[in-house]
């Protein structure tokens, strides 16, 4: 067990003491994204004066790290008269303005730099992108079936609602292969369990305490709580679609699927059988 952090630039490759040693280290490294979203925002860089909140927003919000970028940064930076919080990639892009977003976002590190000579890592990485986006698609799904009025606010949060994960994955990869193999031997061995094991913490604690310490959106902030989830419609709507992505990651045949299905039943007003149909349609 580690006693200290790592140098900068070092990758840890043992277990952090306690939380707050992982929240100093994780608000410290720089957030790759997407290759694609890096070359992307290069055109966009060259023609500015034709690029508006929305069109460079739809590229943002398509990459889960540069999304957690965006609302990092725009929160730590906002003006001390902005009451409310930016909950979308665009209503940042708004709040900052296209010249200032421009200023402050150079060429970006993808995802390939920092994992090269990692491609099982960048495998990893890549899986739960995915996943997020899964979840994403449900949470929007669910939100929409309700006619609810914050369906692209749920939508931006669950996307985001993987982002320890991928910032394990992106910085500390020897542990996230050590993390996934050992869940890999032991399939009914509990994610927490296995994270105690391996960080000395757990990933939600760390995701709550990183979207605290970046200010993130609240909707955000709430779906990573426990209680908050199961009080809140829009948190659980999050917190639902996101577990519903890791159970049906590989097939539907998980044994926690039954619960979920019931769950989502009782939030859409729908009969299981009805909720199971409209689920594997998304």
């Amino acid at each position: 067990m580690s006693s200290s952090l790592p140098a900068r630039g070092a990758e840890p490759v043992e277990a952090l003491p306690d939380l707050a040693a992982w929240v100093n280290w994780f608000t410290g490294v720089e957030i790759p994204v997407l290759r694609d979203t890096a070359d992307s925002l290069e055109a966009f860089r060259a023609n500015e004066d034709q690029v508006d909140a929305n069109s460079l927003g739809e590229i943002i919000a398509g990459d889960p790290l540069m999304t957690l970028k965006v609302l990092a940064y725009e929160s730590v930076h906002r003006g001390r008269r902005v009451v409310t919080s930016a909950e979308t990639v665009i209503s940042a892009l708004v709040m900052m303005g296209i010249s200032p977003f421009f200023r402050a976002f150079g060429p970006q590190t993808t995802i390939d730099d920092v994992l090269a000579d990692r491609p099982e890592a960048l495998d990893g990485l890549k899986r739960v992108m995915l996943r997020a986006h899964r979840g994403a698609n449900f949470a929007l799904a669910f939100a929409v079936h309700r006619t609810d009025p914050d369906a692209a606010v749920i939508h931006a949060a669950a996307l985001l609602h993987e982002f320890a994960e991928m910032l394990l994955w992106c910085h500390a990869p020897t542990l996230a292969l050590r993390l996934q193999t050992m869940q890999a031997a032991d399939p009914e061995l509990r994610s927490s369990a296995a994270q105690l094991s391996v960080l000395n913490i757990e990933l939600a604690d760390l995701q709550h305490a990183l979207a605290e310490a970046w200010r993130l959106p609240a909707l955000l902030v709430d779906s990573t709580s426990e209680t908050q989830a199961a009080s809140k419609t829009s948190a659980r709507i999050v917190s639902l679609a996101a577990r519903l992505a890791r159970h049906t990651a590989r097939d539907w045949g998980n044994p926690a699927i039954p619960d979920d299905v019931s769950e989502i039943a009782t939030l859409l007003n729908l009969s299981p059988q009805a909720t199971l149909h409209l689920l594997t349609e998304i």
